[in-house]
C-alpha cells in the first residue's frame, strides 16, 4: 500500500528560512527510526522528563505575577529540582534536552506576546498549554548531545540508533529532534543548511485555482486530482464510535486510540506525499506561481463541506509552494481573495457577476466563448498576479457599454 511504500520519502523539506539572497537556508530533514526495546524505555524516560520540566516551568509562570526569565526557570525546574527527592530522576537523562524544553517554552511565550501586540502575522497564537502523556512526544538535542557515526546517530544517554537514510544530509545538522507520534512511530528530525538550487523554468508563469473535486486547475490546462480518503474516513468514524463506548483508562480504549492515530497518519502521509510531488512539479516548471488567498478558516465553518475542505490541505500546499519557490529562486505571488476571478471572462474581460457554485460552465455573452469555471478562474488569477488585469478591465468596460446600447435598442 502507498503508506508502506512511500513512508521513507514522505518527509520532504518542511520549512525554509533565510533571506532571498544566495545564502544558505535552514531546512528540516526527517527520517524514520526503529529503536530497540531498551532504547524505547530510555526514550520514554527522556520524553517524560522533558514533559515534566515544561509543565513545572509553565506552572511557575502561571503562579508568578511577572513571568520569570529563562535562566531563572532553568535554575528552579532543573538545577534545584534535581536535588529534591521528587525530581531526582531528572539526572538520568541528558541535561541538554531539559534546557531546550525551557527554551521552547520561552519561545512559545514570546510568540504569544507578539501575537497579542500585533507584531506576529497570521492567526492568533494562544497561551502555552500543559503537555499531555497521550499526545505526540518530542525532545531536542543540540550538537553537544548527538553525533553521526557511519550509518548511525549517537544520542546522549540513549545510544546509537540507525535511521532509514532515504536521502543524504546536505550538510552537518545543527540540532536533532526525536519525535514519537500518537501512532508510536519514531523519527529523527535534523535541522541543516541548504543552498538554493538553480533550475531553468520551462514556463514564464502559471495561475492555480484550488478546489475540492479537482484539487488544482492551472492556467496552462493541467489538472491535479487529490487522492480519495473516503475509505479511510469511514474507518476513522467506525473506530471513533467504538472509542466512545469504551471505558476511560482501559487498555482496550488505549489500543483503539492508537488505531485511530494510525489511520489519521495514513491520511496525512498520503496527502503529504501528493502535495510534495505536485508542489515540486509546479515550482520546477514555472518561473512565477500565482495563488489566490483563500479564507480557509471561514470556509470550514460550512458544516457540509468542512471535512472535505480540511482533508485537501490548501494551506499546507501554499506553504510548500512558497518554501520551494524560495529554494529554486522562483517568484511566488498571492492575490487578494476579493478579486472577482470567477466573475469575468478570461478572453474578453466581460464581467458577468456572481454565479452559483453549481454552475461549472459559462457561455460569455460578449465573445460567445464557452468557459469552464475553474479554468477561467485560473487564467484570471494568472493575469492579476502578473499585472495584466488592467487590459481586461478596459475591455470589460467597453463590452458593457456595447451590450447596454444593444439592449436599449
Amino acid at each position: 500500500m502507498l503508506f508502506f511504500i512511500a513512508i521513507e520519502y514522505l518527509y520532504e523539506i518542511q520549512s525554509y528560512q533565510g533571506s532571498k539572497k544566495n545564502k544558505a537556508m535552514k531546512a528540516r530533514y526527517q527520517y524514520r527510526i526503529y529503536p530497540t526495546q531498551q532504547q524505547q524505555l530510555r526514550l520514554a524516560q527522556l520524553f517524560g522528563c522533558v514533559r515534566v520540566v515544561w509543565n513545572d516551568a509553565l506552572a511557575l509562570c502561571k503562579q508568578s505575577e511577572k513571568k520569570p526569565k529563562s535562566a531563572e526557570l532553568q535554575k528552579l525546574v532543573i538545577t534545584q529540582a534535581k536535588k529534591t527527592e521528587q525530581r531526582a530522576w531528572l539526572k538520568e537523562v541528558s541535561n541538554i534536552s531539559l534546557q531546550q524544553s525551557v527554551n521552547d517554552l520561552e519561545t512559545a511565550f514570546q510568540n504569544f506576546f507578539d501575537s497579542c501586540k500585533g507584531k506576529r502575522e497570521g492567526r492568533k497564537v494562544g497561551y502555552p498549554k500543559f503537555k499531555k502523556r497521550t499526545n505526540s512526544q518530542s525532545a531536542r538535542l543540540t550538537r553537544g548531545g548527538f553525533s553521526i557515526k557511519n550509518n548511525g546517530v549517537y544520542l546522549a544517554k540513549i545510544g546509537i540508533v540507525k535511521p532509514i537514510w532515504s536521502r543524504a544530509l546536505p550538510s552537518h545538522p545543527s540540532s536533532v529532534t526525536i519525535i514519537k507520534d500518537c501512532a508510536n512511530r519514531y523519527f529523527l528530525s535534523f535541522v541543516v543548511d541548504v543552498e538554493p538550487v538553480n533550475v531553468n523554468a520551462k514556463n514564464q508563469s502559471v495561475g492555480i485555482d484550488l478546489g475540492i473535486k479537482t484539487f488544482a486547475v492551472m492556467s496552462n490546462g493541467e489538472k491535479a486530482t487529490s487522492p480519495c480518503y473516503k475509505s479511510l474516513d469511514r474507518k476513522v468514524r467506525k473506530l471513533q464510535k467504538k472509542l466512545a463506548r469504551q471505558t476511560n483508562g482501559s487498555k482496550r480504549r488505549d489500543r483503539t486510540r492508537t488505531q485511530i492515530a494510525c489511520v489519521h497518519n495514513r491520511i496525512a502521509d498520503t496527502r503529504k506525499d501528493f502535495l510534495h510531488k505536485l508542489s515540486s512539479h509546479i515550482v520546477r516548471e514555472n518561473q512565477t506561481i500565482v495563488l489566490e488567498d483563500l479564507n480557509v478558516s471561514g470556509l470550514v465553518k460550512n458544516r457540509k463541506l468542512s471535512r472535505a475542505i480540511s482533508q485537501q490541505g490548501w494551506r499546507e500546499f501554499r506553504e510548500l509552494v512558497e518554501a520551494k519557490s524560495e529554494k529554486y529562486g522562483r517568484k511566488f505571488v498571492v492575490i487578494s481573495r476579493w478579486e472577482p476571478t470567477s466573475q469575468s471572462c478570461s478572453d474578453c474581460g466581460y464581467k458577468w457577476g456572481k454565479i452559483d457554485l453549481s454552475v461549472r460552465s459559462i457561455l460569455c455573452l460578449n465573445c460567445g466563448t464557452q468557459q469552464d469555471r475553474d479554468e477561467n478562474a485560473s487564467v484570471n488569477i494568472e493575469k492579476v498576479g502578473m499585472g495584466h488585469r488592467h487590459d481586461s478591465k478596459c475591455t470589460s468596460r467597453q463590452s458593457k457599454t456595447i451590450i447596454d446600447s444593444i439592449s436599449r435598442c
